[in-house]
């Protein structure tokens, strides 16, 4: 493998996997949270007590809302705009990855080989085309790692070179979720380093005592002011959080069992990768494979702990699995020992038997126009000939590399639009529609009180939607004229009280489902009636 080639391959996988046709899938919760936030930071000129739909939004820290809403004051309502900065933070996860990698193992192919196996994990690619909080405050912390071992295993001259920058990165990763990455990322890596890499703090205490300052002062300034301007605030949002992480989305400690199928097509070089002997012994790199599969472990068993479990928090385990199988890819040029050399010939054709399905299934479902579907399926087949045909020695990494690499680009050329459409809701009528109604514009928007509103509603009507008390007559009257949001009929929610009071106008019903009816995933609460209510004249 050309050092040139990887690097080549490297950037033109970073450039696909974030930004292009980075605004084709649809807007979810998460997103929708951060968006909603950032417009109202916007509106209403409060940096630093965000609120979301008028009520405090203080659960998530500042930082990556902070980004939505400075580019939401230069690009109104763009979500490409929106996604690039996710895009750009993974890009600087990818290198700072890349460089950890290539400071450990003293090889920049390996490094860039790290890269590229990192950016073909599908969570990676989803992550980093959703404007949320994750990917910030695991790109800086892979950062802050990197500063960290570069102060910790070079000589006392270099300490105050890379120390302090560590702790900067520390406290940017705390502004952007919290605790999580401390304790999903650094806390493992911190396990793992010790028992394999020769780390050594004497000698450096000052600049250790200069980075934990550092650290302590970023990510305190934020909390230190909401305790002195929303003491009250702070505290419910303290003791919610802490409940949820203990009461909501409990999951057996088993849960993360079969993480390695979050690596997508490195699936089974993840599960490969668990036979530490086995590796330790064979592998020329062992240590930086021993350190990237402890610290993949210590992820998985750290966050196992935890009550609250989903698979996206398994987002930092991507990072130091990318780094073991790519101790297995670099080492298959030159293997010779069997497990190494039937690894490679499975995989590569795995990666063959997939790039010929995509063609296939978009001839089948018929996803892309024919000129592109006719151009697709010669790429598909030249990329799957290249990738099968029989290899020796150099080649061998290189083509599996080029094989993922190029599935992924094509995918994320082709079909992401695509896939988005045909999983998409057909019979969609978004409430997003009302926006553009000259006669909603300056009435208030209210909900029932008691029901639920999902924040992805409120994002696509692009306002405010607060609740209002609909048991009090003389409450409602007062308010209107307005526009009430609901799922229910308004013979459900307007009492006959109110009904001989005002007068109204059902201006529609819209369905902001992004699955299709009949669809598992197809919600209810997604479906909301559109009225104008105004007082009896």
């Amino acid at each position: 493998m050309k050092e040139r080639n990887l690097l080549l391959l490297l950037v033109l996988l970073a450039v696909t996997t974030f930004f292009v046709n980075n605004s084709a899938l649809p807007t979810d919760i998460m997103e929708a949270r951060n968006l909603v936030t950032a417009r109202e930071i916007v509106a209403d000129g409060n940096w630093m007590v965000p609120t979301m739909n008028g009520e405090l939004r203080l659960e998530k820290p500042p930082l990556p809302t902070w980004v939505a809403a400075a580019i939401e004051s230069v690009a109104p309502d763009n979500l490409a705009a929106q996604r690039l900065a996710p895009g750009i933070m993974g890009v600087v996860w990818t290198v700072y990855l890349v460089l950890l990698t290539a400071k450990v193992s003293r090889r920049r192919k390996l490094g860039y080989t790290a890269g590229i196996v990192f950016l073909t994990c599908y969570q990676i690619v989803l992550m980093g085309r959703t404007a949320t909080w994750d990917i910030y405050c695991h790109a800086f912390m892979t950062a802050a790692i990197y500063y960290l071992y570069c102060g910790l295993s070079a000589d006392k001259s270099h300490q105050w070179r890379y120390l302090p920058m560590a702790g900067v990165m520390m406290g940017l990763s705390f502004l952007s979720k919290g605790p999580v990455s401390f304790y999903a990322l650094l806390l493992p890596w911190l396990l793992a380093a010790v028992a394999t890499l020769r780390l050594s703090a004497r000698g450096k205490w000052k600049a250790l005592t200069c980075m934990i300052v550092l650290c302590l002062a970023l990510a305190a300034a934020w909390y230190i002011y909401l305790y002195a301007f929303e003491p009250k605030a702070v505290q419910q949002v303290i003791g919610k959080e802490t409940g949820s992480w203990a009461h909501r989305n409990v999951r057996p400690w088993w849960y993360y069992w079969r993480y390695f199928a979050e690596m997508g097509i490195w699936a089974l070089l993840t599960l490969a990768a668990l036979a530490l002997r086995y590796w330790k012994r064979v592998l020329p790199e062992w240590r930086t494979y021993m350190m990237a599969a402890l610290w993949g472990i210590a992820c998985v068993v750290l966050l196992s702990f935890m009550p609250e479990k989903k698979y996206r928090y398994l987002l930092p385990v991507m990072a130091p699995c990318a780094i073991a199988v790519a101790c297995l890819v670099y080492h298959m040029h030159e293997a010779s020992d069997k497990a190494s050399l039937v690894l490679w010939q499975v995989h590569r054709w795995l990666i063959a038997v997939v790039v010929v399905a995509m063609p296939v299934a978009v001839w089948v479902m018929q996803l892309l126009p024919v000129w592109q579907a006719v151009m697709l399926t010669v790429l598909c087949l030249a990329l799957a000939v290249d990738v099968a045909r029989p290899l020796r020695g150099d080649s061998r990494s290189w083509r599996l590399l080029l094989g993922a690499a190029g599935a992924f680009m094509l995918i994320e050329c082709f079909l992401m639009g695509s896939i988005a459409k045909a999983m998409g809701n057909p019979g969609s009528h978004s409430i997003a529609a009302t926006r553009h109604m000259p006669q909603l514009h300056s009435l208030p928007f209210y909900f029932p009180q008691g029901d639920s509103l999902r924040i992805e509603i409120v994002y696509q009507a692009h306002r405010k939607i607060l609740p209002l008390n609909m048991a009090d007559s003389a409450n409602v009257v007062s308010h209107t004229p307005m526009v009430l949001v609901s799922s229910r009929w308004n013979s459900a929610v307007l009492s006959p009280a109110i009904l001989s009071r005002v007068d109204t106008v059902m201006v529609g019903t819209y369905d902001d489902n992004t699955r299709p009816r009949g669809s598992r995933h197809y919600q209810q609460c997604f479906v909301n009636h559109v009225t104008i209510i105004k007082p009896k004249k």
